[in-house]
């Protein structure tokens, strides 16, 4: 399967690596390629609820609404998240889509990375998604992106959703150094230490 079209962080080093999904992959055969992303006894939530919006792992049950809420804020994300015209854009097919729900699902699974839509409580509309992933600098064990909806953003539910991530994955993931590239660390920062690959 190849490597989804919407990155974790679009220029990280780590993923731009990593071998694509095959039918043979599994958490064992993974385990002697690379230290474990989160331990073994960890369990990735499947729903977190809060005031507002709920989380729930992207996968193709969602790739409707999924699309509608990137494809609505296409000049938007380019700007704020990927900060490049590769995703999302205009031409993104349905098949585009689902290939690339698949895959998150996958990774999610693989325990790889894992990517949440963040739903209206009622699951109807996505504000936007949040990703962890392993950090390709060094010093951080873990890496985390977000994003909202032009219209999430203009209400202020970005800097809402940030802070409250912060906390989530503080109180309830097991990792001790979280970067948050494009916030807690400068753009011009983080990417000159992913090409040092410091």
């Amino acid at each position: 399967m190849p490597m989804p079209f919407r990155p974790l962080l679009f220029a990280v080093a780590a993923l731009l690596a990593a071998a694509p999904l095959t039918a043979q992959d599994s958490p064992k055969t993974q385990a002697h390629r690379a230290p474990d992303f989160v331990p073994a006894r960890f369990r990735p939530p499947s729903l977190v609820t809060a005031p507002g919006f709920k989380l729930v792992p992207l996968g193709p049950a969602l790739v409707q609404i999924d699309f509608a809420a990137y494809m609505s804020s296409i000049e938007h994300l380019q700007k704020t998240f990927t900060r490049g015209t590769a995703w999302p854009h205009p031409g993104i097919t349905a098949a585009d889509a689902m290939r690339d729900m698949e895959t998150e699902q996958a990774r999610f699974r693989m325990r790889k990375s894992f990517a949440y839509a963040v739903l209206t409580p009622d699951g109807r509309r996505e504000r936007g998604c949040v990703y962890i992933a392993p950090s390709p600098v060094g010093g951080h064990d873990a890496m985390v992106q977000l994003w909202v909806t032009k219209a999430e953003h203009d209400a202020g539910f970005d800097a809402e959703l940030y802070a409250w991530v912060r906390d989530w994955v503080a109180r309830d993931w097991p990792f001790q150094h979280v970067a948050y590239p494009g916030r807690a660390i400068d753009w011009a920062t983080w990417d000159a230490a992913v090409v040092a690959g410091k």
